[in-house]
């Protein structure tokens, strides 16, 4: 029988199905021939496999460490247990949502704002508060929004300074429509205007993830955007600059709000059914994954008509929520009941099974930092990585192609340019291991050491 960690996502289904005394109760898992005993006074999870095997997990339920993380220190991969009763159990008991909505969701193609659309889905996360979870709304369309108040015809705003002069102007117009709506259902709301750097400084993110905390504690609901007016990083085109970005649409954005508040769901609602097995049959959405693969990626290609980000962005979104041991469904938010269905644990769209998940410095490394430097590595130093718990020597580094200081965080690739990890750097790329051994020690010759780096690719 093999091993199963324990997610966040699992404990608090325990939390919730404990009796009004506090006492534990066997959970049943139709995933696995086990059975589940959480004990809430003593903070353990025990598991019964084939009631043969027994092991006792400490649960750090104040740190930032999980059960997941104690019993292997292996990158997140995703678990393939593939059940729809585990999809339903995770969104019926998930407490804390990040809900993504899309452009195509939130105006219409002339830039008019669709309240046919957002009026149900607002009435949804409002009652999915009331009912006791905290919810963050990613918003995108402030761009849309100005462009139609405006009457800028679409092709100007390929310009950078017209579609930051339409952020402006739609963003004050998106938070004026969601106001509106929000108070119809007595819920207060507040903006959150990011950048890059608020999550690639690590003091930074900090005080972004108390300050949300913080909101959510007085019942509101923040809504999250890109200060498109100052950030250019979004709005610039994809392939333009030398800079790794961080996000480069709303999906990531929401993906990485997700990791930094350890939510346990993630909600991307836009104008397709989900991840489509083929493209022209809206019905051919694909239930359930569990891992990520080369060949999903393949079915998505290319931005959507409205907005920046396509399908692919939103499998990268839901990676990096799966990573952070969150479940991602990727839904269809032009059906009006679509999130209630999600939430009533209904088989809509495409669902993203938790994975164990990063520690959190390593997701900041693999997703959040801002990627300074990328070097290719030969395939001996490949193999080490990916195989063992190497450090990355410098030795084994063929070429820099863009250049790094010191703690900078940089991509490492193989000699054909694939990406597989990245980790800060011990030095600088002016450095290139010349060092007089005599001057030096055995830790001149490390780039990355193991603690910092993160593998991202294992194929």
């Amino acid at each position: 029988m093999a091993e199963r960690s324990i997610s966040p996502q699992h404990r608090l289904a325990g939390r919730n199905c404990a009796d009004p005394e506090g006492k534990p109760q066997i959970l049943n898992d139709s995933g696995f021939a086990g059975r589940v005993l959480l004990s809430l006074s003593a903070r353990l999870v025990l598991i019964f496999c084939d009631d043969k095997r027994l092991h006792a997990l400490q649960c750090l339920m104040n740190s930032g460490e999980t059960a997941g993380q104690k019993l292997t220190q292996q990158p997140a991969k995703a678990v393939p247990i593939g059940d729809t009763g585990e999809r339903r159990n995770l969104l019926l008991n998930a407490r804390r949502v990040v809900v993504k909505l899309g452009t195509n969701v939130v105006a219409e193609t002339d830039g008019s704002v669709c309240a046919e659309r957002l009026e149900p889905i607002v009435a949804a996360v409002a009652h999915l508060k009331t009912a006791g979870r905290q919810m963050v709304l990613v918003s995108s369309g402030a761009v849309g929004l100005g462009r139609g108040w405006l009457d800028v015809h679409r092709a100007r705003t390929h310009d950078l300074i017209t579609r930051q002069a339409c952020a402006a102007v739609g963003q004050v117009r998106l938070m004026y429509l969601y106001e509106r709506l929000f108070s119809r259902h007595g819920v207060k709301i507040a903006q959150v205007l990011l950048t890059e750097d608020d999550f690639a400084d690590r003091r930074r993110s900090s005080n972004l993830r108390h300050t949300v905390e913080k909101l959510l504690k007085f019942g509101v609901v923040p809504i999250v955007n890109e200060n498109d007016t100052v950030s250019t990083a979004e709005l610039e085109y994809l392939g333009e600059g030398t800079r790794t970005r961080i996000f480069s649409d709303n999906d990531r954005l929401a993906a990485l709000v997700t990791s930094e508040l350890d939510a346990n769901a993630l909600v991307l609602l836009s104008n397709v059914a989900g991840l489509l097995r083929h493209p022209q049959k809206a019905d051919s959405a694909i239930p359930l994954v569990t891992v990520i693969s080369p060949e999903l990626k393949a079915l998505a290609s290319g931005p959507s008509a409205g907005g920046r980000g396509g399908m692919l962005t939103k499998l990268e979104a839901a990676e990096i929520a799966m990573r952070a041991g969150a479940i991602a469904v990727i839904a269809d938010g032009t059906q009006l009941d679509s999130l209630d269905r999600v939430f009533r644990g209904e088989p809509v769209g495409t669902a993203f099974m938790p994975a164990v998940p990063m520690a959190g410095k390593r997701r900041w490394i693999a997703y959040a930092a801002d990627v300074r430097g990328r070097i290719l590595v030969n395939a001996g130093a490949r193999t080490a990585l990916l195989r063992g718990k190497a450090s990355l020597l410098w030795s084994g580094v063929v070429k820099i192609e863009r250049a790094f200081k010191p703690m900078d965080v940089i991509s490492i690739a193989d000699v054909h340019g694939r990406e597989f990890a990245r980790g800060i750097a011990n030095h600088s790329s002016a450095e290139n291991g010349t060092r007089n051994p005599d001057q030096g020690s055995r830790k001149a010759s490390v780039l990355v050491t193991r603690d910092k780096l993160v593998v991202l690719d294992r194929a």
